[in-house]
C-alpha cells in the first residue's frame, strides 16, 4: 500500500471538525453573562431520544464580570442544555461539558425566557483559553 491509503485507512476516521479556538473566542465575547460560579448540583437525566442527555446544573454566582441581566454574587442560577451521545467516527464541534458539583469555574450564560440560563460558548462555556 502506498502512504495516501495508508493515511486515509488510519488517520481520517480520527479527525473531528471540531471548531477553531477563535470560533469559541468570539462567542465568549458576546456571551451577555460572564461569570465565575460554583457548582452546588448536576442532574442529568434522559433526553427526548435516546442519544440525548438534559443537564441542570444549579450554580452559585461568586463573580460578576459581565452582565445583561442584573445578576450579581452569591446569587442561585439554574443552568440547563442538552448534550448528545454521539457515534465513534461522528464530526462536529463538541459537547459542552458536565461540571462535576463543587467546581468553581468560569461560565460563559445566555439568559432564556424562563428566567434560567443556557451555555453560550459550545463546549468552552465552562473554561477559559
Amino acid at each position: 500500500m502506498n502512504f495516501r491509503v495508508l493515511f486515509l485507512l488510519f488517520i481520517v476516521p480520527g479527525l473531528h471538525a471540531e471548531l477553531p479556538p477563535s470560533a469559541y473566542e468570539a462567542m465568549q465575547a458576546k456571551a451577555a453573562e460572564q461569570l465565575e460560579i460554583e457548582v452546588l448540583r448536576v442532574s442529568v437525566e434522559p433526553g427526548e431520544s435516546r442519544t440525548q442527555k438534559d443537564v441542570h446544573v444549579v450554580a452559585l454566582t461568586v463573580k460578576v464580570t459581565r452582565t445583561g441581566s442584573d445578576l450579581k454574587p452569591n446569587e442561585i442560577i439554574n443552568i440547563l442544555y442538552s448534550i448528545r451521545d454521539h457515534p465513534q467516527g461522528w464530526q462536529g464541534a463538541g459537547e459542552v461539558p458536565i461540571p462535576a458539583e463543587k467546581a468553581h469555574s468560569v461560565a460563559y450564560l445566555t439568559r432564556m425566557e424562563s428566567g434560567d440560563f443556557a451555555p453560550a460558548a459550545g463546549r468552552m462555556s465552562f473554561s477559559n483559553f
